[in-house]
């Protein structure tokens, strides 16, 4: 009778949602692959803001620096609209959005207008391009040479900026969100359009 009451059905559901929860907490994988589950349902949209609501400030300047060593500023890509993604290779919400910048990326990679930049804020490129790599991800990636202006980077990664092509910034998001949002696409190709 002890078996019987020990493997009951209330049990078994306990100990499962107990380990779902453990590992939601110790491992950034899982909570990642939830949160993705999430933005498919509909959760984590981007605020996409009302054109009179944009503050356009001018972007202040930062100098990258790709794999190669080949260091530039963002005050370069001007006449360009700049997708900027602020991300961690430890950070569960910046995995979990991944997918989605990825597909776009993939969508505007031959558009000479658009350049989208990834950025690795514990600033070791060879770690951020093993998880790349390893997710087979296409995305650019790229450290900062120098310190990151609080108005790209506030508090909170992941963090999205786009610049638009006069060197503003037309668009901030702190926190993890469904950049495969059809709304977030229309309002992102609008600028590449201008």
């Amino acid at each position: 009778m002890g078996w019987k009451r020990l493997f009951s059905l209330s049990n078994i559901t306990t100990g499962i949602m107990t380990l779902f929860l453990v590992l939601m907490l110790v491992n950034p994988s899982v909570k990642a692959a939830v949160m993705q589950g999430l933005m498919k349902v509909g959760l984590f949209q981007p605020a996409v803001p009302e054109e009179d609501a944009v503050a356009n400030s001018m972007a202040p300047d930062l100098a990258l620096t790709d794999g190669n060593g080949n260091t530039f500023t963002l005050s370069s890509l001007r006449g360009k609209v700049v997708f900027l993604n602020f991300w961690a290779t430890w950070c569960p919400p910046c995995r979990a959005e991944m997918p989605a910048i990825n597909a776009l990326y993939k969508q505007y990679k031959n558009d000479k207008n658009v350049v989208f930049l990834t950025v690795d804020t514990d600033g070791n490129y060879q770690k951020a391009k093993r998880f790349i790599d390893k997710q087979r991800y296409e995305l650019p990636l790229y450290v900062a040479e120098s310190r990151i202006p609080g108005e790209l980077l506030g508090n909170s990664i992941p963090t999205t900026v786009i610049i638009g092509k006069t060197g503003k910034i037309v668009f901030k998001q702190e926190g993890a969100a469904d950049y495969g949002n059809q709304k977030f696409i229309d309002y992102f190709g609008q600028y590449i359009r201008k």
